[in-house]
C-alpha cells in the first residue's frame, strides 16, 4: 500500500486507467482498423442511424482519456454505460450470452457495463487530475 492512500483508493485507479485504456483500445479500433466512413457504415448496416457511430467514436475517445487522467470519472462512467448497453441490444444481443459465441456475446458488454458502475460508485481514486471524488 503507498502511504496514505486506500486500497479502494487503487483499486478506484486501477480499474479507471484500466478502462480508459480498453476505450482508447475500441476507438483506435473504429479510427484507424474500421475507419470512421467503415465504422457508420456498419452501424446502418445493424439498422441504426450511421451518425451514432461517430458519436460512440468520440465518446470512447474523450470517455478513455479523461478516465486515464481521473476527470469527472463518476460521470464519464455513467455517460459512457448507454454504449454498452446499446452493443449488448446491437449486435451482440442476438449471439447469446458467451463472447466466444459467433459475432460475440454479450458477456464482455455486460461485464464492462458493471465496471462503469462500480467505477461510478467509487470515484476517481488516487492518483487523478481531479481531486474531488467526482
Amino acid at each position: 500500500m503507498i502511504a496514505g492512500t486506500s486500497n479502494a483508493d487503487l483499486a478506484a485507479t486501477l480499474l479507471r486507467v484500466a478502462m480508459g485504456v480498453l476505450f482508447l483500445a475500441h476507438a483506435g479500433l473504429k479510427i484507424f482498423v474500421f475507419t470512421p466512413a467503415g465504422t457508420a457504415a456498419f452501424f446502418g448496416s445493424l439498422g441504426l442511424p450511421a451518425p451514432l457511430a461517430y458519436l460512440v467514436i468520440f465518446a470512447e475517445l474523450f470517455g478513455g482519456i479523461t478516465l486515464i487522467l481521473g476527470v469527472y470519472s463518476r460521470a464519464v462512467s455513467l455517460a459512457l454505460v448507454p454504449i454498452l448497453l446499446g452493443s449488448i441490444y446491437v449486435p451482440h444481443g442476438a449471439a447469446g450470452f458467451f463472447f466466444s459465441n459467433e459475432g460475440g456475446g454479450w458477456e464482455f458488454p455486460a461485464f464492462w457495463t458493471v465496471a462503469l458502475l462500480v467505477q461510478a460508485l467509487l470515484g476517481n481514486g488516487a492518483f487523478a487530475l481531479s481531486r474531488a471524488q467526482n
